[in-house]
């Protein structure tokens, strides 16, 4: 495949960028083994479906962490997309995190990448120092990704973990849906593969990747779920416990498009344009009428909505005796958003501090 002109813009936080001057066709060659033609067969697949929507040939930035995932990530990719760009969040929580993400951005380059950027960015503390990474991570990425999709190393592991952590928030099918192949703008090819697979490209590739010492960190649930109870599950259960995972993760997606079709149906007709009918929405199932309670206030600026808020405010149409109005999170300062009900329909208006709510939460 061809490639493309070079790209260039700025990004959150400081950023580094160096490109190849050329790309020579042995850059991007790679032996053909079992671990290689997998994950070349995952971005390709996943190239095939959702690569219609950028540049053909398609063009791709790359999340590279310096990790064994994303390493083999950006090796495969330089081979299957038409140009690939890589991006190294430098989170700066580390010593050496410079050098370490300026060997990424190199190790990128040497693989054949179009370009290579390091965005150096701040963490805050708000919600953890893990939450408030990742936050930071994906602001970076999506200021400096200039339209392309942003290709994340995510595996079949971490699908695992994700739909383990969902299932301990208890918050419905939705929880437990795992990471999508696409939400843009962000890819994940690699939902299919193996953590072990990433790391056996890289040993044939010569590839030593940076071990991040926050991934054997036990203060973070994630890694306990990954040193621990995974490893436990495996062996209770006899194996095959994160395949099975992320089967019932892609399964519950697939119904949710269904379901979530099918809600956009019932708060279509039970919206007056405002507000909603309670008679309409009383008279759905509960899966459909919650969806739909859902896609309504997420619309009208709902923020961070929990099951307590959904199950409360479902209560104004299904067990109705009077109660006051629901606060659902957003508003403004001196005001809070209220999901009420009154004459028999919904209703969701800012009030101010002072309004009377039976459930705040």
């Amino acid at each position: 495949m061809g490639t493309a002109p070079g790209r260039s813009g700025s990004a959150a936080g400081s950023s580094a960028s160096t490109r190849r001057s050329a790309r020579t066709e042995d850059v991007r060659r790679l032996p053909e083994t079992a671990a290689v033609l997998t994950v070349r067969r995952a971005v390709r697949d996943w190239l095939a479906q959702f690569g219609s929507r950028v540049a053909e040939p398609p063009a791709v930035a790359v999340a590279l962490s310096g990790g064994a995932d994303s390493l083999a990530l950006t090796a495969a990719a330089v081979v299957e997309a038409g140009a690939v760009d890589a991006l190294v969040v430098d989170h700066r929580l580390q010593p050496r995190s410079a050098a370490v993400a300026a060997e990424a951005a190199a190790r990128a380059l040497a693989l054949g990448c179009r370009s290579a950027r390091v965005l150096a960015v701040e963490v805050g503390r708000y919600g953890g120092v893990e939450a408030a990474a990742r936050r930071a991570r994906y602001a970076a990425l999506d200021a400096a990704r200039e339209g392309l999709p942003v290709l994340l190393g995510h595996t079949l592991d971490d699908q695992a973990e994700t739909v383990l952590l969902g299932l301990a928030r208890g918050s419905g099918g939705r929880s437990i849906h795992g990471m999508a192949p696409f939400t843009e703008p962000w890819g994940r090819p690699l939902l299919g593969v193996r953590r072990a697979v990433t790391g056996q490209l890289c040993a044939e590739l010569g590839l030593a990747p940076h071990e991040d010492p926050h991934n054997a960190a036990p203060e973070f649930t994630r890694v306990r779920l990954r040193t621990e109870v995974l490893p436990l599950l495996e062996e209770i259960l006899g194996g095959g416990v994160a395949p099975a995972l992320a089967r019932t993760a892609e399964q519950l997606r697939e119904d949710a498009v269904v379901l979530d079709a099918l809600a956009a149906e019932l708060l279509h007709s039970a919206s007056d344009g405002q507000a909603l009918s309670t008679e309409t929405l009383a008279t759905a199932p509960a899966a459909l009428r919650k969806r739909a309670i859902r896609a309504w206030l997420l619309a009208g600026g709902a923020k961070a909505l929990t099951n307590k808020h959904l199950q409360a405010v479902d209560e104004l149409v299904t067990a109705w005796r009077g109660q006051g109005g629901v606060a659902v999170g957003g508003g403004t300062s001196g005001s809070r958003l209220v999901a009420g009900r009154e004459h028999g329909r919904l209703t969701l208006r800012l009030c101010d501090d002072g309004h009377r709510t039976d459930d705040t939460y």
